[in-house]
């Protein structure tokens, strides 16, 4: 591949990016599409397929997912690195999960295997790619702004799914300075300033004056420039627009405190404000108000949730007497009760112990779901309770203790609910 093509951009450098630490020397080129009227879309010879596996978040879990590492003689998919997330994307009509470094190459992990050898078209994901380039340029803009008006240096970065977040060396940062520093990167962008690409070897004087942290002593070969005409000029590997008009607008959302006397600027570019308007007018609605009420009338959800939780409580306790009082006037009951209720508390069982009476009457109680974790009292005569808790313990996988005729605790599961109820039954069965 050429380093002449417009949309090509030859990956085959020592890069580092200074906001996030991240070095990468690698020997393939990456079609990095500056434009967005540009769309990814080339034919590659398959090089190696190999067996492989990945970690994958499935349903807030990490699980280990089985596939394949593909290594192709080129490829248009960036791989991670540099704070930058990798694209994703199409082999044929396999979709590409994840694409990392190894070494000097780019792995693509699918899951099917593919044929080595053949040619196969290679298709980008562009909407995760636009939105990377846009969220990683914006940081670039927004580092180096907040360094000319304020002095902050940019320590780290992330981009995050939903939001990014830079790190800045700095305590605080007061509103009227993040007002002044939006209002500084909006008018950049209104100005269509270009963004390009450099390319220079490791002796050119014209590194002095990019901005980076410094270079480790074994680098080798060129390095990668993004220049904002004007404002900044940093070492970087990521993807990039080819002028601030394409970043749209940036919209800075707060700061949270970071670690070390840092301060984290969470920020959005692009199409990520324009989603973010979309829910927040979706939230109006769902409200019923509009964005200045919303203090309001969350305040006053909260008040009713409290007030219908508070009176839940009330309803629980009058039907915990309830339930205790029907137990005792019946003529036919024995020396045994047992009751479970998915709603209720430590209180709810305390209730009903206290209003049945346990000086002869064995009472088990458990709150929670049928079959999941909850809550349990055993209590009647010590005897029969300080023998009996450790093995209602250890049916329910739970912990607790006992004394004075009360065991209680905590269980991990209810499946055994019913062996437990036959086990006391029996037991009371046999002291008769």
């Amino acid at each position: 591949a050429s380093l002449h093509r417009p949309d090509l951009t030859d990956m085959g450098l020592f890069v580092y990016d200074p906001t996030s630490k991240f070095f990468c020397f690698m020997k393939f080129n990456v079609v990095l599409f500056s434009s967005p009227n540009s769309r990814g879309r080339r034919f590659f010879h398959m090089v190696a397929c190999s067996p492989g596996e990945m970690k994958q978040e499935i349903n807030g879990k990490k699980e280990t997912v089985k596939g394949f590492n593909v290594r192709l003689q080129d490829t248009i998919l960036f791989p991670e690195g540099g704070g930058q997330p990798d694209d994703h994307g199409l082999i044929g009509d396999v979709p590409v999960l994840r694409v990392t470094r190894q070494g000097a190459e780019a792995v693509h992990f699918v899951s099917s295997a593919l044929e080595v050898g053949q040619e196969v078209q290679l298709k980008l994901d562009w909407e995760r790619r636009f939105d990377h380039m846009q969220q990683h340029s914006g940081q670039h803009l927004v580092t180096a702004i907040a360094e000319s008006m304020f002095g902050y240096k940019t320590t780290s970065w992330e981009l995050g799914r939903q939001r990014s977040t830079i790190e800045l060396d700095t305590p605080s940062m007061k509103p009227a300075q993040m007002e002044a520093l939006e209002a500084a990167v909006n008018e950049k962008i209104r100005a269509h300033v270009p963004v390009a690409v450099q390319v220079l070897s490791l002796d050119d004087p014209a590194l002095e004056k990019v901005r980076s942290r410094g270079l480790p002593d074994d680098a080798a070969g060129p390095i990668r420039i993004i220049d904002i005409e004007g404002i900044d000029v940093n070492m970087c590997c990521g993807t990039h627009v080819s002028n601030l008009s394409h970043l749209q607008v940036i919209k800075l959302l707060g700061t949270e405190k970071g670690k070390k006397n840092k301060t984290n600027l969470l920020f959005l570019v692009g199409n990520r404000v324009l989603k973010y308007a979309e829910k927040s007018y979706s939230t109006e609605r769902i409200l019923k108000c509009n964005r200045y009420d919303h203090v309001d009338t969350v305040d006053k959800i909260q008040k009713t949730v409290k007030g219908l939780q508070k009176s839940n409580l009330g309803l629980l306790r009058d039907m915990a007497v309830l339930i205790a009082q029907n137990f005792k006037c019946n003529p036919e009951r024995g020396n045994f009760f047992t009751l479970h209720k998915k709603e209720g508390d430590n209180e709810f069982m305390s209730i009903i112990a206290n209003e049945i009476g346990t000086e002869e009457t064995l009472v088990f109680l458990t709150v929670g779901e049928e079959k999941g974790p909850g809550l349990f009292l055993l209590a009647g005569p010590s005897g029969k309770v300080s023998e009996l808790g450790p093995r209602v313990l250890e049916m329910l996988q739970g912990k607790g203790a006992g004394k004075n005729g009360r065991f209680q605790g905590k269980v991990n599961s209810m499946a055994r609910r019913g062996e437990v109820e036959t086990l006391i039954q029996e037991h009371c069965k046999n002291e008769q």
